[in-house]
This record gives structure tokens, C-alpha cells and sequence, in this order.
């Protein structure tokens, strides 16, 4: 579509406004493009690629910036990503927290925006499984009993059991207990199916306690297990010097990140292409906020993909140095956690 004098003019042109963050006029594309070309000769193709949607002028200036079309064809075709040195990589290694699982994720989207400048985010693993480490009950009046019941990772769920008679503490530590020596680390519905069979030794009035307790234990942790989003960073984008005088689309990028559902759709479109994203500008209905860029990729578990990593910044970013964090970050975040 472009001949190969265009390309170059476009790529300097890009490279020059994201490195300055002023529109670009002749005379600078002259000097940086390498191109023996008059002035007149870059101005003739710098209108051609105006009219192809690359660039637009702004009213207060004879340069040019890039629409998002024009980041979308550098990305695409003309960025050269610049891959990072082992110094960077071992600092990455240091900060990640490799050796703490439960401080990997919160500890991902914070380096990651350290490191940009930007928002960093991290969509967390959805939970592949229903098991329990273990519960326990405790009378809160006559016939309401509070479920406690802890997962494998830790997290911690409380639900009220509503019962039809009264139960008595030792009664609760013995339902408790059977149910922890024989079913924890047990798939809580794999553990339904079983129950009316492996508990005939106990009296009715017992297996339906345990009954009820391994149904709502179930379903807390499946409530607790949809996908949940880890940001850091979004006031870094109050100090970016593009957008700190659009109010208008600050409030509408912060309200994207109160709402998150939209965002979440993004991420996890994302993590469906299996491989690094970049959505520029209002490219996606989802997030169509022309300012910004989402840079994401996806990260595994034990050869699965089961998350996204990304950064969120204004259109005019350094496409090659962020491409290479997210992408070590999300490469890191795999070993590490398939490791634990």
C-alpha cells in the first residue's frame, strides 16, 4: 500500500512525535529520515499519507502527528522491537517475587508499571478447581451456623447455614472433622456426587449438615473463582503529558477501570488470540478511547493459558520498549507459577 520512501517518511515521523510529543514538520523528517529528498518532494508525500488516514495536521501547527491508523501500520509493519538486555531481565527476575506465588500477580502489574510508566494490569488465573484445605463451623444462634471454609490457595469464604434443629459444638467439631480427614483437597462437586454413599456410619441428621455444607461451600468458591483484574499505576497516567489536559477522556479511562467489565472483555479477547495484542486508539468497540493503547499478552500454567498481562497508555508509548516488558513479564509469570 505504501512504496518504500513513504514507509520510511512514516515510521520517522512516528518515531520523532513519540520521542518528542511535538507534531513533526519537513524540515525534522529531512534530517532524521535519511532520505535525500527536497522539502517540497517530503511535503507532497506527507499529504498523500494524510489523505490515506496515517497523519493529521493540528489546527496550531504545519507538522504532522499519527492517527491511530498511522500507530496501527507502524506497529504492524515498521516497528523494530528492541529486545531486552540480561541486566533488565534479571531485574525483572528480582522484582517479580519468583520465589512468593501469592505476591506474583499484585507484584506483576506493579512492575509493569514501573517500568512503563503507565497502568500496569494482570487478570488473575480463573480457579481450575473447587477443593477446600479445610472448614470448619461455628453456632451463631439456634439453627444458623457459619460455614468457614478455607481453598488451597488460602482465600477464605464464610456462608450461613440455615439448619432445621439444633447442633451442638461437639457435634459441629465431629462434622467438621470427618469431613476434613476424609474429603480436603477433594473437588467440592466430585465430593456431592459421593456423599450419600461414604456416609451411612453417620446419623442422618449429620449428612444433611454435611450435605448442605459441601453445596454452599461450592458454590462460595465458585462464586469467588471468576476472573478478577489486579491494576497498578492508573494515576501515572494523570502525569503523562498528553492526556493531562483531556479531563474528558481521563474520566472516561477511569471509569473503564471502575467499571472493568469492558476492560475484562479486552483482556480476555486477548488471552483467546494466544499471543501479544495491541489495540490502538478506538480500534476495539469495547474500549474505544482514541488517546489510549492496550498492550497485553497472555500467560500460562503448566502449558495452559490461564491470564493476561498488559499495560494501558497514551497512543504516543514507546510500542518497542513496552512490547518486550509485557512480554517478559507474561514469559516470567509462567515459569514462575507452573513451578508452584
Amino acid at each position: 500500500m505504501l512504496n518504500q520512501r513513504a514507509r520510511i517518511l512514516l515510521k520517522t515521523l512516528v518515531e520523532r512525535y513519540i520521542t518528542e510529543g511535538q507534531p513533526v514538520g519537513s524540515r525534522a523528517l529531512s534530517k532524521f529520515s535519511g532520505l535525500d529528498l527536497s522539502s517540497a518532494t517530503i511535503r507532497n508525500v506527507i499529504a498523500d499519507l494524510e489523505e490515506m488516514g496515517f497523519v493529521t495536521s493540528p489546527h496550531t501547527s504545519a507538522g504532522r502527528i499519527p492517527t491511530p491508523r498511522g500507530y496501527r501500520f507502524f506497529v504492524d509493519t515498521l516497528l523494530v522491537v528492541k529486545p531486552l538486555d540480561s541486566v533488565e531481565i534479571h531485574h525483572l527476575e528480582d522484582q517479580l517475587h519468583l520465589d512468593n506465588p501469592s505476591r506474583l500477580i499484585n507484584s506483576a502489574s506493579q512492575l509493569l508499571s514501573e517500568l512503563t510508566h503507565f497502568a500496569g494490569v494482570v487478570v488473575t488465573p480463573k480457579r481450575s478447581s473447587l477443593a477446600f484445605r479445610y472448614i470448619e463451623f461455628m453456632a451463631l444462634s439456634e439453627k444458623r451456623i457459619l460455614l468457614i471454609i478455607v481453598t488451597p490457595e488460602g482465600d477464605v469464604q464464610n456462608r450461613v447455614l440455615f439448619t432445621d434443629r439444633i447442633y451442638t459444638p461437639s457435634e459441629l467439631i465431629e462434622a467438621a472433622n470427618f469431613i476434613n480427614q476424609n474429603y480436603a483437597g477433594f473437588d467440592l462437586d466430585d465430593i456431592r456426587a459421593r456423599l450419600q454413599g461414604e456416609m451411612k456410619q453417620l446419623r442422618h441428621d449429620m449428612t444433611d449438615l454435611m450435605t448442605a455444607a459441601i453445596e454452599v461451600g461450592g458454590e462460595a468458591i465458585r462464586e469467588s473463582s471468576g476472573e478478577a483484574m489486579v491494576m497498578a499505576g492508573e494515576r501515572k497516567l494523570l502525569n503523562v503529558h498528553d492526556l493531562a489536559g483531556n479531563m474528558t477522556s481521563l474520566k472516561k479511562l477511569f471509569d473503564l477501570f471502575e467499571r472493568k467489565t469492558a476492560l475484562l472483555q479486552l483482556l480476555e479477547l486477548s488471552r483467546q488470540a494466544q499471543g501479544m495484542q495491541i489495540f490502538i486508539g478506538g480500534e476495539s468497540d469495547l474500549v474505544a478511547l482514541d488517546e489510549f493503547s492496550v498492550v497485553t499478552a497472555p500467560y500460562e500454567v503448566d502449558g495452559q493459558i490461564v491470564g493476561t498481562v498488559g499495560v494501558i497508555g497514551p497512543t504516543r508509548m514507546a510500542y518497542e520498549r513496552v512490547i518486550p516488558i509485557v512480554d517478559v513479564t507474561a514469559r516470567l509469570l509462567s515459569s514462575a507459577l507452573s513451578k508452584h
